[in-house]
């Protein structure tokens, strides 16, 4: 099958390798300006080696009419903008969003974002845990596809499946769009824990995340459950202590006082959360903890106190 990739990041590079490794026909595009994409036109990024069969363009309507599939990695605050594209070029396909986020200024899902665009049963997910050095490394992950569409859902594991990621259909696309995004947030508080050297505290902040998100997930409409599954707690290991985590290594830069180079979605996602738990009379307070500190200029070391010495006593 023929895919687009639209965005070259890290994740977006990788999927083009991984589609490519499968036997597809990919096309990747970037922006113009893009440092990766032309890192990727010389043959690699950083130790990553790119197959030279992988066609790159910063021609957007090229691109997107290239592939029956387009793939979407891009910021997730991005990608109300970038679908203006699909009206500009009338494309009608269906797209494959590769990205974990909620819309800042509404608490939109991304999902709910591209199917304003091309139609409920055109939009799928991709998501769960899994680093792209250890997937190059040939360190093997489960991830999860969930569409609206059965017929779209099937389809896609079908053409993705390999010996490197394992896929397993989703069944809940509240649950698993609003758990890969929140769970950015709890790796930015693992940072701070980890910045702070009060890792032992992690434990606490996974039971306790996991409890808080399943609560909003079952108040906006989704399955309780979710929250349990691969694209929340099964990323945890990925997110909360693996050092390739941007995420918990923000945390952590935050609580020095050091700066972090590049995107940490969970920045905006523990602001778009803020506005979900209002709209959902949920109590968040792990998220809510990290919002004020990123937000309102709270002094870590209180809010941390506040949430772990008081908030945290019982458990059920």
């Amino acid at each position: 099958m023929k895919f687009s990739v639209m965005g070259c990041g890290r994740w977006g590079s990788f999927i083009a390798w991984y589609l490519h490794r499968l036997g597809h026909q990919v096309c990747v595009w970037g922006r113009k300006d893009s440092a990766n994409l032309a890192a990727l036109k010389e043959g690699h990024m950083g130790e990553f080696v790119f197959p030279s069969e992988i066609y790159l363009t910063d021609n957007e309507k090229e691109a997107m009419e290239f592939g029956k599939m387009i793939v979407i990695s891009i910021s997730s605050q991005h990608l109300r903008e970038f679908m203006v594209n699909f009206y500009t070029y009338r494309i009608k396909k269906p797209v494959v969003l590769c990205m974990k986020g909620i819309e800042e200024n509404t608490g939109k899902r991304l999902s709910e974002i591209a199917m304003e665009v091309v139609g409920k049963e055109n939009v799928a997910v991709w998501l769960g845990p899994g680093h792209v050095q250890n997937f190059l490394a040939g360190i093997p992950n489960c991830m999860v596809i969930d569409a609206y569409s059965e017929e779209l859902k099937g389809r896609l594991i079908e053409e993705l499946k390999g010996n490197l990621i394992r896929f397993y259909y989703g069944t809940d696309m509240i649950g698993n769009e609003i758990g890969a995004a929140a769970k950015n947030v709890i790796g930015i508080a693992a940072g701070m824990l980890d910045g702070y050297k009060n890792a032992s505290l992690k434990g606490a902040l996974m039971s306790r995340g996991a409890r808080e998100i399943s609560k909003l997930i079952e108040n906006l409409g989704g399955n309780p459950m979710s929250a349990y599954g691969l694209a929340h707690l099964g990323d945890y290991e990925a997110t909360v202590f693996s050092p390739y985590s941007r995420n918990r290594m923000f945390g952590e830069k935050f609580v020095r006082g050091e700066k972090m180079q590049g995107l940490a979605e969970g920045v905006s996602t523990s602001s778009a959360l803020m506005r979900l738990a209002r709209q959902s009379n949920t109590e968040l307070p792990i998220c809510n903890a990290v919002y004020r500190m990123l937000y309102e200029n709270v002094s870590p070391t209180d809010a941390l106190e506040q949430l772990f010495i008081r908030n945290l006593k019982k458990e059920f």
